[in-house]
């Protein structure tokens, strides 16, 4: 009777596909946060939300009026 061997090569490429689905998805999802953390925040018209960001604006130079 012969043994079957598993291909090792599509194991390691699975493996490497889902790390880099990992570590991608995180930073998609923070960039999407931080875009909508400054243009959200910069040219909203609520008064609470734009006074809420408005030093955190000025100190990484991001003009907001």
């Amino acid at each position: 009777m012969q043994k079957v061997q598993l291909n090792t090569r599509t194991t390691t490429q699975a493996e490497a596909a889902t790390q880099a689905t990992a570590t991608k998805i995180p930073a998609i999802l923070a960039l999407v946060f931080g875009v909508f953390v400054v243009l959200g925040a910069g040219f909203a018209h609520s008064s609470t939300i734009h006074n809420a960001a408005h030093d955190a604006r000025h100190a990484f130079a991001f003009p907001c009026h």
